[in-house]
């Protein structure tokens, strides 16, 4: 996971004062009387006590100042105003950022100009289940065919929806040495259909301390590992940097070790994104090691604020640390590591469907890797049951179809997708229509394939049927859908797990550092 600093290049921090933790230093003073009261040697001794008790607390609350200190939080004005619904699942999704900036110094760790444009490296979606005993972190490949949406510029304009473009292209909007966190959860939202309630960016000096914070990092390499490995342009193997086998990293050897890609399975990010999957399992198993406590935490916090910049919902100490106790009952047997579904396509990477929408599907549900209910009972929520606007089931055996979204509210091809697989349909793709203004739900077919329209046009109570010279079917969603999903296919039943594609090769915290680390 290599991860950005702004710090020399930032515009002043944004810094929260709500703490509430501002006056611990020193006792409020007291307008003090000469004249002789009674009661003086109880006041005495509750001054004293109070005195205590700031010695005692003073060295925790002076390190919350010094956190809310080295918080950066990013410009929220860049969210879109399009986002998924923020009821769509009970639990939460804190999108993760490794960025590979090279301002604060992190040119020494990483090479390159100081005030290089940044990009993201590696990022990937975690899911926090309702019940915070499970958690699932999905990895995106930064080679990703996507949709980027409309992203804010540092001049306050917005850029054009640009299709088929690398998902790490997204963080790089703007061309500025700190990024566009905000344009890549944008990005994200669209992609998944599902709201990302925090943001985090974190930068190679940042990752680098909290390894050492830690006492190391258990690793594994399934052979020796050469400098070449890591810089392909030399022309030597040069000197061995880590042998094959299990080791303990941390600082710049840790750093070393979730940057390389070559010499190891195809060389590709893919089996990169494996090891950096198993890298953050076994942080994990060092930090709750030493036990989630607050007395723990503020270290570790310490060590990461430094280089951390965040959404303004997690820009304070107490923001940062309350998230983090929240995530304490999580066992590490029930967090899992999945990639998204994925296939080559030349030297880019598409997203698999139908199996990508069931999975952001089984998230919005909050169902785990093993089709377990982790997210309490739903009341009132479209999906939950049946009503009197929603439709028979359809069966789609048989029947393909593409997936359009005809509007601009974000994630619903994903949804209606999601929906159609599970009443049997085959979709054979999601996009973004070419005209975002539908108000009315449309399904358009070629010649001979009318009858399979009505089938699809069934599960969409009001859809409209219009043939075309085209092949295929397709259906068109629009506003109507977007403003009553539950009208529509989404009625169908919630996947009950993960694509077994998915799950199969799925990584648990606890497992073993040296199992399934390369991809080819």
């Amino acid at each position: 996971m290599t991860v950005t600093s702004n710090r020399t290049t930032d515009p002043p921090r944004h810094r929260s004062g709500g703490t509430g933790r501002g006056n611990r230093g020193t006792p409020r003073d007291h307008k003090r009387r000469r004249g002789r009261r009674r009661g003086g040697g109880i006041r005495t001794a509750l001054l004293v006590t109070l005195a205590l008790l700031v010695l005692a607390a003073g060295g925790a609350g002076w390190l919350y100042l010094k956190l809310d200190g080295d918080i950066s939080t990013f410009d929220s004005g860049g969210v879109s105003d399009n986002r998924p619904d923020a009821g769509s699942s009970k639990g939460q999704n804190v999108l993760v950022i490794g960025s590979d900036s090279r301002t604060g110094g992190n040119n020494a760790l990483g090479g390159g100009e100081k005030d290089d444009v940044g990009r993201s490296d590696t990022a990937f979606l975690l899911h926090v289940y309702a019940d915070h005993r499970h958690a699932i972190a999905v990895s995106i490949p930064r080679d990703t065919l996507v949709t980027i949406p409309p992203c804010k510029l540092p001049d306050g304009t917005w850029t054009k929806a640009r299709p088929n473009t690398m998902f790490n292209a997204a963080y790089s909007v703007g061309q500025t040495p700190e990024g566009n966190p905000a344009c890549t959860q944008n990005t994200v939202e669209q992609l998944t259909g599902l709201r990302v309630d925090h943001t985090v960016v974190v930068d190679f000096k940042g990752f680098a301390e909290l390894t050492e914070v830690v006492g190391g990092v258990r690793v594994c390499l399934p052979q020796n590992v050469y400098e070449n490995d890591l810089n392909p342009h030399l022309t030597a193997p040069g000197k061995l940097l880590f042998p094959k086998g299990e080791q303990t990293v941390s600082g710049q050897k840790a750093l070393d070790y979730v940057r390389i890609r070559h010499g190891i399975g195809d060389g590709s990010d893919i089996g990169r994104i494996k090891r950096q999957q198993a890298f953050v399992a076994s942080l994990l198993k060092e930090v709750k090691s030493k036990g989630l406590t607050p007395t723990k935490l503020l270290p570790l916090a310490d060590a990461a604020t430094k280089s951390l910049t965040v959404d303004p919902g997690l820009g304070s100490a107490d923001k940062l640390i309350s998230f983090a106790m929240s995530l304490k009952d999580i066992d590490l047997h029930n967090t899992k590591f999945v990639t998204l579904p994925w296939r080559y396509e030349g030297s880019r990477v598409a997203i698999v469907q139908p199996d990508a929408d069931a999975l952001w599907a089984a998230l919005r549900s909050d169902r785990t890797i093993d089709g377990k209910n982790a997210g309490g009972k739903k009341s009132g929520a479209s999906g939950s049951g049946a009503s009197s606007a929603s439709p028979a089931p359809v069966s789609g055996e048989g029947v393909d179809v593409a997936v359009y979204n005809g509007t601009a509210v974000p994630g619903l091809a994903a949804r209606a997708a999601a929906a159609l697989t599970g009443d049997g349909f085959t979709v054979t793709g999601t996009a973004t229509a070419a005209e975002q203004d539908h108000t009315t739900t449309l399904v358009e077919y070629g010649p001979g394939l009318e009858d399979r329209a009505r089938i699809v046009a069934r599960a969409f109570p009001g859809a409209e049927l219009r043939s075309t010279t085209g092949s295929g079917v397709s259906l068109v969603l629009g506003q109507s859908y977007a403003d009553n999903p539950a009208a529509g296919a989404s009625a169908s039943p919630a996947p009950t797990a993960v694509p077994s594609e998915v799950a199969d090769g799925a990584r648990s915290a606890d497992d073993n550092p040296c199992s399934n680390l390369t991809y080819g």
